[in-house]
């Protein structure tokens, strides 16, 4: 039976997950494992809205504030090799990945 990786990947910014996705592709293809993915999970999307006045007083005005929290799902049989090429990917700083063996 072959072990699988599920690999999560979360961020604010969609560049950055998208660069590490396609560093995991190449590790796919040099190594010939196989892969799913990436598989795109629903965007969290985080909303705040507040009042632009400090005191409260005169029209009501509002700021909206909107944070969307972007997540990927990749599935890599893995081998030792592969494995531990995927653990030395750079990792931008603000992305958020787990790693677990199915």
């Amino acid at each position: 039976m072959a072990q699988t990786a599920r690999i999560k990947i979360a961020s604010t910014d969609i560049g950055k997950i998208n660069t590490v996705c396609d560093y995991i592709k190449d590790i796919s293809t040099k190594t010939g494992v196989a892969m799913r993915g990436p598989i795109p999970l629903p965007t969290k999307k985080l909303k705040i809205a507040t009042r632009k006045s400090p005191c409260g007083n005169g029209k009501s005005t509002w700021e909206r504030y909107e944070m969307r929290i972007h997540k990927r799902l990749i599935d890599l049989g893995v081998d030792e090799r592969s494995l531990r090429l995927v653990m030395r990917v750079p990792i931008p700083e603000g992305l958020n990945i787990e790693i677990e063996m199915i």
